[in-house]
């Protein structure tokens, strides 16, 4: 890169991202688009003949961001990844009592309000054992734009916006920030680390290659995926599976064909099955559909036969891919002179399509603290208990799903529902609703852990139905919103939403 200008003697003045897929390249675009005007060398480096996961093709709101604080507009990167708009997540089939076999986690903005207030007084009085309407599929705008197949981005004359995320095609979206970094002066080499080189003081020194013999830099950022080459084998930081808390730990995926005649969905679908739960995704040219399940409770071919019997795919000749997963994290992600991120720093299952809002966020505080502190060690420990914490907070709220599932057949769901590992932070939201207590004060206590907002964990209670059996009737001066004024409100904004494949098909338009 450029130098332009000095700049603290704690960033490091070569830096070498072993490892590419999406996770490399979207740190390898922060770096260079945080550092553009600092005495900064990125380089990275990473083999042809090593494959990327791209299984996970959705993200969160996060991802808005991430292309805003990179100036790329969405009509620039979209169609050249085949994306789609993600209006938030819809969970069938995970609890069987009636009215709540399914539920829709929404993304919504500040501009839902009165929505949000309304939705909590409901819960929380339903959570007090009242009959009252609390189902959170009402009660948001997002919904609605989904169930519509509308695109969340409002037309001009309105000042309602919801927020909202992406669906894409993972591997096109690595090849576009690769692209992008390079324009922005990061150094791509192809090549494959036979041997990771280290000095007498324990620092990685530099990486062994097939054709290019010794690269040498001042730090290291370890994007090698499961294998953790730099962080776990060579630094010999230990990795802390997630195995007790959460069971899954194989995918196999499938894709299928889309039908856009019937218009383009806005939703990622996360469908609970025998032994795990499937995703469909819908992209321009095809839907994405996995299905993640534990290989403790049955096996590839099982799994694969039944993710082929839900998609209509038993003859088709389209080959499945099967993937094991290393689900937990590494005891620190910043090790030395060595940062791991990505699936070398940890991976939780994709239920809520979070590893790649967890990328973004290591490599911004990274590179945030290094610029901000004046001390390397204080920067890395700040660092790894961010981290940490992120990656707990968020294993809590997938872990939720499996908690509060109402399933009994199979031994699967029987098992996760009677699963005593659970964090005391989950065990008192759940103390603390199925008494009717005061959650959103035990969720203000948790705020330095929590990585979900306090409606999101409101709304899975809510819409898997955690409530006592027998609600009595609510006292005449208490105040609470039917289900009519709630859809009448949310149904009131949608006219103002175009449709998805619209708007999608717009951006292919645009230049």
């Amino acid at each position: 890169m450029k130098p332009m200008t000095s700049q603290p003697t704690n960033i490091p003045k070569n830096i070498l991202i072993v490892g590419g897929g999406t996770s490399g390249w979207m740190v390898a675009a922060t770096l260079a688009r945080q550092w553009k005007d600092k005495d900064v060398s990125l380089k990275l480096i990473e083999s042809e003949s090593i494959g990327t996961i791209g299984v996970g093709e959705g993200s969160t709101p996060k991802m808005r961001r991430f292309f805003d604080s990179l100036n790329i507009d969405e009509r620039e990167w979209m169609p050249k990844c085949n994306a789609t708009y993600k209006c938030g997540i819809r969970f069938p089939s995970w609890a069987t009592r009636e009215g709540f076999k399914s539920y829709y986690h929404p993304f919504f903005s500040q501009k839902d309000d009165t929505s949000i207030r309304a939705f909590h007084q409901n819960a929380t009085l339903r959570s007090k054992n009242f009959n009252v309407y609390a189902h959170p599929d009402s009660f948001f705008v997002s919904n609605f734009l989904a169930s519509e197949k509308l695109a969340p981005t409002p037309d001009k004359k309105t000042d309602y916006h919801t927020d909202y995320a992406y669906h894409f095609d993972a591997s096109l979206l690595g090849e576009f920030l690769r692209n992008f970094s390079v324009q922005n002066g990061v150094t791509h080499v192809s090549d494959t680390v036979s041997e990771v080189l280290r000095s007498e003081n324990g620092d990685i020194s530099g990486v062994e290659t097939d054709q290019h013999g010794t690269i040498d830099a001042d730090f290291f950022i370890d994007c090698t995926g499961f294998s953790g080459l730099l962080i776990n084998k060579t630094l010999g930081v230990e990795f802390l599976p997630y195995k007790k808390f959460l069971y899954n730990d194989s995918a196999v995926a499938l894709p299928s064909h889309i039908n856009l005649d019937k218009g383009l969905p806005a939703q990622t679908v996360s469908k609970a099955l025998k032994n795990g739960w499937m995703w469909n995704i819908p992209l321009t040219n095809r839907f994405g559909n996995g299905y993640v399940y534990s290989s403790d409770f049955t096996d590839r071919n099982s799994a694969e036969e039944e993710l082929r019997k839900q998609l209509g795919l038993m003859d088709a000749a389209v080959e499945a891919r099967h993937l094991k997963m290393r689900v937990g994290r590494s005891a620190v992600c910043w090790e030395k002179n060595c940062i791991a991120i990505g699936l070398s720093q940890g991976f939780i299952e994709p239920l809520e399509a979070t590893a790649l809002m967890i990328v973004q966020d290591t490599a911004e505080t990274f590179a945030n603290k290094l610029e901000s502190s004046g001390n390397t060690d204080n920067s890395r420990a700040e660092v790894n208990t961010k981290v940490n914490s992120i990656f707990d907070g968020v294993r809590n709220y997938v872990q939720m799903h499996y908690k509060l599932n109402t399933r009994s057949d199979t031994e699967y769901w029987l098992e996760n529902r009677k699963n005593v590992h659970i964090s005391d932070d989950m065990e008192k939201i759940l103390r603390v609703w199925d008494k009717g207590g005061d959650l959103l004060s035990e969720l203000r206590n948790q705020a330095s852990r929590l990585v979900y907002s306090p409606t999101s964990w409101y709304c899975i209670l809510a819409g898997m139905g955690r409530f006592r059996n027998k609600p009595k009737r609510p006292k005449a001066n208490v105040q609470y919103y039917s289900k009519k004024q709630a859809e009448e409100h949310s149904r009131s904004f949608i006219q103002q939403f175009p449709s998805h494949l619209g708007a999608i098909q717009e951006h292919s338009k645009t230049p």
